[in-house]
């Protein structure tokens, strides 16, 4: 019996023994299974898991490019800076945070608390609280939140990190605002050239890995870059930009005005010295200003131009030789003209009237006339040449082409209305260019803003310049002869400069509205636009000026003075020579070219051979000197001319 206790309990024994070896080996082989598992099949997640804990991606910027001025100096420029970064995972203490960057940021303890809060409650691990601070800032907060934390970098605080980032700085404040733009947080271009430039000013991108020690210690790194920032240098003068902007902005408060836009133009090279708008805004705190402000107006805005535009018809005629001599005269009819159902009334024209009078006191009669003699398809062709109705091609975004209809789209009044400056659309510039054509003996050329673009020694851009042949260099001569005879006698003579010869055109437009549907004659665009020196004039300057609201509102009361002051503080800073001395004889010889109408007469008669210029075409027609005097006055009425 004993026997058989001992085998029982020796079998009991045998028994747990194998029940332990057979939960031994179970419990070894599931865990051999889920090594196996883990080092097969999730191999790569946790080997990502593992490296993620010591190894980190770093993406940043070398500086972006910079803007500078057509003399190197700098406008817009990136400088390092540092953001301040959290992972709410590890964040243990958000009140504290929230406290010390509302102190020293001036921000809302609350909206910074919620925003960790939020945070953390979506599992993020990474969140900005303050973007590109500059040094002072960060050792304040650096001090502020110091703890006895183990943290191998500032800010000594759990769950906090600074990342390095670059801010763009424009150390010139808001000159040159428009044109210059501005790039936003994200150091992409929003406005302007930081836009319109944005691939060659974009920084260099560097993606670097960094591998760190349980302390957080870097011991190893890897950096992968790419192409380079470019440099943009502009063809605006900051000196010149600044003069031009006060003279406008106190114009613009003078006339108790909606805003202004002023343009400076060499004509000779189509180079842009200073393009400014009033209001404007300053690129460094460009989030504090709505954005109606960043629109630039002298490219975007498109208004009907009134008598400025009068250049055009004026230059169509003298080209054509309809106008062979502006102190010739037109007849004046009863003071008014009718077409279709309306009624174009001038109170400057009485009788007769010589095209220098009718320009300098911009008589819509004479104007009128003067289209239908040069016929819509002609006329069209011109305002084609002076480059309205397409862009001018300047390297800024957003510019508008203006509003031109075709003649088949224009009803009985079109060309009327069209003479005028009316029934179309322009922009600032696109006038300023076509004035520019007049001042460069009929050659148009392109406008440009930027002089180049480069890397070091490297040269990735210049502007590809294009000219258009407009007018012929005697039509160009006469038709400055008569826009000088406006400043000297007629609505511009508050353009008349103290030590330079000028020459230009007042422009007073009722407002398109809207709402309205129709023109509102409450509301006007004032503007002029000139030239100096006569001669051989070396800037081109263009003043529009947006809902004047002073009793008188006209171009030559309200633009005309501004274009004088900037005329009068640039010219010397280009070093141009005054021509004062001729002003008292140029004056006289334009008086007596008024008066001489016997000249006229004698000079239609002479004549055998002619060069016409139409629309960048010359020919040469033989004509008998009495044939051609019929063919001009058969395009007036009867006895129109004399």
């Amino acid at each position: 019996m004993q026997s058989r206790t001992s085998q029982k309990y020796a079998q009991m024994v045998s028994t747990r023994f194998l029940f332990v070896v057979a939960v031994f080996l179970i419990w070894f082989g599931g865990i051999c299974f889920r090594l196996v598992h883990l080092q097969v099949e999730q191999h790569e997640f946790w080997r990502q898991k593992a490296l993620a804990q010591r190894r980190e991606k770093i993406v940043t910027k070398t500086l972006r490019g910079t803007i500078y001025d057509t003399s190197g100096r700098t406008l817009a420029m990136s400088i390092k800076a540092k953001s301040l970064v959290a992972n709410p995972q590890e964040v243990e203490d958000e009140e504290k945070i929230a406290e010390v960057l509302a102190s020293v940021l001036n921000l809302k303890a609350e909206d910074v608390l919620r925003d960790l809060k939020e945070a953390k409650n979506a599992g993020r691990r990474f969140l900005f609280l303050a973007r590109k601070l500059d040094e002072a800032q960060v050792e304040k907060i650096n001090e502020l939140l110091r703890t006895d934390i183990r943290k191998a970098d500032e800010p000594k605080f759990k769950g906090l990190y600074w990342q390095e980032e670059q801010k763009r700085y424009y150390p010139l404040g808001g000159l040159g605002a428009h044109v210059i733009g501005f790039s936003n947080v994200d150091d992409v271009g929003q406005a302007g050239i930081e836009l319109s430039q944005e691939k060659f000013l974009r920084g260099q991108v560097v993606e670097k890995w960094q591998e760190r020690d349980r302390l957080g210690r870097v011991y190893e790194s890897d950096v992968q870059e790419s192409d380079p920032p470019k440099d943009v240098y502009l063809t605006i003068s900051a000196s010149i930009q600044y003069k031009v902007e006060q003279a406008l902005k106190e114009g613009v408060q003078r006339a108790k005005a909606k805003s202004g836009t002023a343009i400076v133009l060499n004509p000779k090279t189509g180079e842009i010295l200073a393009m400014a708008n009033y209001p404007t805004f300053d690129p460094n705190r460009y989030r504090e200003f709505q954005s109606e402000f960043f629109a630039n107006k002298a490219i975007q805005n498109v208004f009907s131009p009134g008598s400025i535009f009068k250049i055009v018809t004026y230059g169509a005629a003298v080209d054509k030789q309809i106008i062979v001599n502006p102190a010739q005269t037109i007849s004046c009819d009863k003071g008014y003209i009718e077409i279709a159902d309306r009624r174009f009334s001038d109170k400057h024209c009485k009788e007769k009237i010589s095209y220098f009078e009718a320009i300098a006191v911009s008589s819509n009669l004479v104007a009128i006339k003067t289209a239908q003699a040069i016929g819509k398809e002609a006329f069209f062709h011109y305002i084609k040449a002076f480059g309205f109705g397409e862009k001018t091609g300047i390297e800024l975004p957003a510019e508008s082409a203006g509003l031109v209809n075709s003649p088949e789209k224009w009803s009985g009044l079109s060309l009327a209305s069209t003479s005028i400056g009316y029934e179309i659309g322009v922009t600032a510039l696109q006038m300023a260019s076509a004035f520019a054509a007049i001042a460069n003996d009929g050659v148009r050329v392109s406008p440009y803003i930027i002089k180049e673009i480069r890397s070091g020694d490297n040269v990735f851009y210049k502007p590809e310049v294009r000219e258009f042949r407009v007018l012929s260099p005697e039509a160009a001569r006469k038709l400055r002869q008569m826009l000088e005879y406006v400043v000297l006698e007629g609505t511009g003579k508050k353009a008349l400069l103290k030590s330079y010869t000028a020459g230009g055109k007042t422009g007073t437009a009722w407002k398109y509205d809207e709402k309205l549907k129709r023109y509102n004659e409450a509301k006007y665009i004032s503007s002029f636009i000139g030239f100096a020196p006569i001669e051989n004039p070396s800037v081109v300057i263009a003043v529009v000026i947006d809902e004047p609201r002073v009793a008188a509102r006209n171009g030559g009361d309200v633009a005309a003075p501004i274009f004088r002051e900037i005329a009068e503080a640039i010219l010397p800073e280009m070093k141009i020579p005054p021509d004062k001395q001729t002003i008292e004889s140029q004056q006289a010889i334009l008086k007596n070219s008024v008066n001489s109408l016997a000249s006229l007469k004698n000079e239609t008669t002479d004549y055998a051979k002619k060069t016409r210029t139409v629309v960048g075409k010359e020919k040469t027609s033989e004509v008998k000197g009495n044939k051609e005097t019929e063919n001009r006055k058969g395009r007036f009425k009867k006895d129109e001319i004399e």
